[in-house]
């Protein structure tokens, strides 16, 4: 895929479930505002996924899409900066996830973490069906299917991480061997120049036959940065030096965000099906009334008694919206009873206020005109489709499908 570097590439996803809460913008959102001006980004809708669990009942799914992405668009997503898509109308997806279907082990599936885990919280409905057992090559095929080498995750995704490189290497090692591969191979480190051909040839002999993993390393490193050979014989160096072939698929890396710190206004992971979110474009009223509604330190039953502001959630915002001279003058004034609960939630009310005013402001243009929302995710779709395509035309090359 001619001028494709993975690791400049990040890929995520969400699945449509309508508008977003604050955990979501600071969990998410944030990060992805950051990363669209440092990588080149796919953000996609993950409308199939959906139907991994929820395939019963889809009536639903367009309009949470629509709100979903309004929310992104507010957040500061740019259409302009990263790729915004849904995943059903670039059916490439589907294509690749069949064809890693051919060659994925069932244990691979069945060992997930997640897939007994949510077996067990989503008990009420049926999830023995066979799109749920493959959900996590699905989210493989998204990724892949971009060549993206970084894949933005907390450490409780890291496993999805995991079955994707492993996949790509079983992948690779199965389909990745061109007829003239050792000379194809051999051709492009000659093109590396004399001195770096010569490191080159002697850091893979170090690894094949010691091990030697600093050599590997360093190899691997000498190759990325040679100007002077195309990608093709870059991933073929890369192969040779592991003894295997032509990179097809490279594997990618998981991106570890921070946990959010962003909490539901009880103090637990701020979640729909706990009631206890705060919408990214929530009324002012219900905004306002849902703080001042906030539990705080049991403690503090009087306004004389000191309180702990780790035992309050009310602080857990503070933490996320105030300043340093804010959250100092929180925390005296809750350990020496020196303010009421209610004047110190009032910092945090007007914080929050002024976030969703920015937001509301900026999801205006896209809720009075939903379809400049469906404009932008057509025009994703069509430069995602594009880029797929690359990928399955290798993909099927490799595996004897092309057809010439």
């Amino acid at each position: 895929m001619s001028g494709v570097d993975p690791s400049q590439r990040v890929l995520s996803g969400m699945r449509p479930t309508g508008r977003l809460h604050l955990g979501h913008y600071h969990g998410v959102l944030k990060n992805w505002v950051r990363l669209q001006h440092e990588y080149e980004c796919f953000f996609f809708v993950a409308d199939w996924h959906a139907l991994t669990t929820h395939y019963q009942d889809t009536r639903g799914i367009e309009q949470s899409t629509t709100d979903m992405v309004i929310d992104w668009l507010a957040a500061g997503i740019n259409p302009g900066s990263a790729t915004l898509f849904i995943q059903s109308q670039v059916v490439a997806h589907a294509e690749l996830h069949l064809l890693l279907s051919m060659m994925t082990p069932l244990g691979w599936l069945e060992r997930v973490p997640s897939y007994k885990d949510q077996q067990e919280k989503l008990s009420d409905r049926d999830l023995t069906t066979y799109g749920f057992l493959g959900y996590p090559l699905l989210q493989s095929a998204d990724i892949l299917l971009y060549r993206a080498g970084l894949v933005p995750v907390g450490a409780d995704q890291v496993a999805h991480i995991e079955i994707t490189r492993e996949v790509a290497r079983r992948f690779n090692h199965i389909y990745g061997r061109e007829p003239d591969f050792e000379e194809l191979a051999e051709s492009a480190c000659d093109k590396m120049g004399k001195k770096s051909a010569k490191l080159y040839r002697a850091l893979r002999k170090a690894y094949l036959e010691t091990g030697d993993q600093d050599g590997l390393l360093r190899a691997q490193a000498l190759v990325k940065e040679q100007q002077n050979i195309t990608l093709a014989d870059r991933e073929r160096l890369i192969g040779y030096l592991e003894g295997t072939g032509k990179v097809i698929l490279p594997e990618p890396q998981a991106l570890l965000t921070e946990a959010a710190k962003m909490p539901g206004l009880d103090g637990q992971k701020m979640s729909k099906s706990y009631g206890n979110t705060i919408g990214l474009r929530e009324d002012r009223d219900s905004v306002v009334t849902k703080i001042k509604r906030m539990p705080t330190d049991p403690a503090r039953v009087r306004l004389s008694d000191p309180g702990t502001p780790e035992k309050c959630p009310v602080w857990q915002f503070h933490e996320v919206y105030s300043d340093v001279d804010t959250k100092a003058w929180a925390r005296e004034g809750c350990m020496s009873a020196g303010i009421g609960c209610l004047e110190c939630k009032q910092p945090v009310i007007d914080a929050v206020l002024i976030e969703q005013d920015q937001l509301i402001a900026r999801a205006a243009p896209y809720e009075e005109n939903p379809d400049m929302v469906r404009s932008i995710l057509l025009e994703g779709a069509e430069k995602a489709e594009d880029d797929a395509r690359q990928t399955l035309q290798e993909v099927r090359l490799a595996m004897g499908l092309s057809y010439r």
